[in-house]
């Protein structure tokens, strides 16, 4: 039901111009007209006028049990009541009980985490940490790379429309990514052997000092477009990282805490023990908090000292703790496996039907949908995709965008989905897709 102000427009008409009027333009909404949230619960969204949307996009990947999960909030709602901060300078029992669930969960002997407050500041500290470990200044990212808002991250993003201001800091150097659909070195897999992992060490080679600090990547790239390598590709790299002196940085910020299925961490799906792992988004359910784990003796190499006046507060670290206990009780990374699997058959009829899906990629429940004008050209389609988003919202179904050509539908709904709820996400994708005229 739409709702009346004073002055005739509707409440959410009122909110999207004081959002115009007070906060910076270049702050990225979806829409024509942007969707302004009142409620949710779950895997639903209701917007100020009361209409009711199946969120298949979670907070870009944030939220991991669903929205306002009672088993998350009761917790926080406790937590808020009985010491809500305290900063880094003082120790809780939170921050504490977080950190040795960290530990029990990542791979190897990765025991020490430093926490923060979003993926920024995790991978910011991780790359503070690569540069004072091994002494060395140079970082190899890769292209259609999302590291995060810092003028450090941001030169480690490999796409120009998220470079365009900050861009200060230096020693970064971007190698070709594992792009398989649309491969810069115009080879096909499995017949190209994974040439583009050689990429990393001509650029080390060519394009840095010949030692490097780190090498980081997300497993399968975010923003990029649920961009994802084939099984060899980090193997290969991790060797080569290790042969210059780097340590191999995984940038779990949207792959991790279950995200890609039956593992906690994405880069585990290749069998890769890394170094250093960085994490936010899914880690609480929706509330910032970021973290940077490692191993007790890179963690003490850390030259200096630090804090962080929100990074560990009790509040958040409460609420990610709830949320690894939701996903263990009920067995969350193996629905994210299996239900992924169902969704991903699902998607591929989708491609079988609409000749405007030229690529389907991802793993779990971070599925990506390439949109394409021809296959054989593989030009991309971004209008589709414009197209799309407003069919869909219209539809009730809210879903993602990304890759560096505006192009990757991004669909990355919760952990705790059932097939139900893949079945009638497709139908409204199938819908929609049927509705757009390119």
């Amino acid at each position: 039901m739409t709702t009346q102000t004073q002055s005739g427009t509707t409440r959410s008409e009122e909110v999207i111009r004081k959002h115009h009027e007070f906060l910076w333009p270049a702050v990225a909404t979806l829409y024509k007209k942007p969707l302004v949230a009142d409620r949710a619960h779950m895997q639903y969204v209701w917007d100020l006028e009361g209409q009711k949307y199946l969120d298949f996009f979670g907070g870009i990947l944030t939220l991991s049990v669903g929205h306002t999960n009672p088993k998350v909030t009761a917790r926080v709602k406790d937590q808020v009541d009985r010491l809500q901060h305290t900063s880094t300078l003082h120790v809780n029992e939170a921050i504490v009980e977080l950190a040795e669930k960290v530990a029990q969960i990542t791979p190897g002997k990765l025991q020490k985490s430093f926490f923060t407050n979003s993926g920024t500041e995790a991978n910011e500290a991780a790359i503070q940490l690569a540069r004072a470990a091994t002494g060395s200044f140079d970082v190899v990212a890769l292209r259609h790379s999302y590291s995060g808002a810092s003028a450090v991250t941001k030169s480690l993003t490999g796409q120009a429309p998220w470079r365009k201001s900050g861009i200060i800091a230096m020693g970064v150097a971007h190698a070709i990514n594992p792009y398989c659909y649309r491969c810069p070195l115009g080879m096909t897999y499995p017949s190209c052997d994974v040439a583009c992992a050689n990429d990393v060490e001509n650029l080390i080679q060519a394009g840095t000092s010949g030692q490097i600090a780190a090498f980081i990547a997300e497993p399968i790239q975010g923003v990029g477009g649920f961009i994802t390598p084939p099984p060899e590709y980090f193997k290969i790299v991790f060797r080569t990282v290790k042969k210059y002196g780097g340590l191999f940085i995984s940038d779990e910020v949207q792959t991790g805490f279950g995200r890609t299925g039956k593992h906690w961490f994405g880069i585990e799906h290749w069998e890769v023990i890394p170094d250093i792992i960085t994490c936010a988004k899914g880690m609480g359910n929706g509330v910032p908090i970021g973290a940077t784990v490692t191993t007790s003796e890179l963690a003490g190499s850390f030259k200096g000292m630090t804090l962080s006046t929100f990074g560990g507060n009790p509040v958040t670290c409460v609420a990610a703790r709830a949320t690894i206990q939701v996903i263990e009780e009920e067995r969350l990374l193996e629905n994210a496996h299996s239900v992924g699997n169902y969704f991903r058959g699902k998607l591929n009829e989708l491609q079988e039907k609409y000749p405007v899906i030229g690529d389907v990629r991802g793993m779990g429940v971070m599925q990506g949908l390439e949109l394409v004008k021809d296959r054989k050209t593989k030009e991309p389609a971004p209008e589709a995709l414009a197209q799309l988003l407003e069919r869909t919202r219209e539809n009730g179904l809210l879903i993602g965008k990304g890759g560096l050509y505006g192009n990757v539908v991004r669909l990355s709904p919760m952990l705790n989905i059932s097939k139900a709820d893949v079945d009638e996400a497709v139908r409204l994708l199938d819908k929609s897709f049927a509705e757009i005229r390119i």
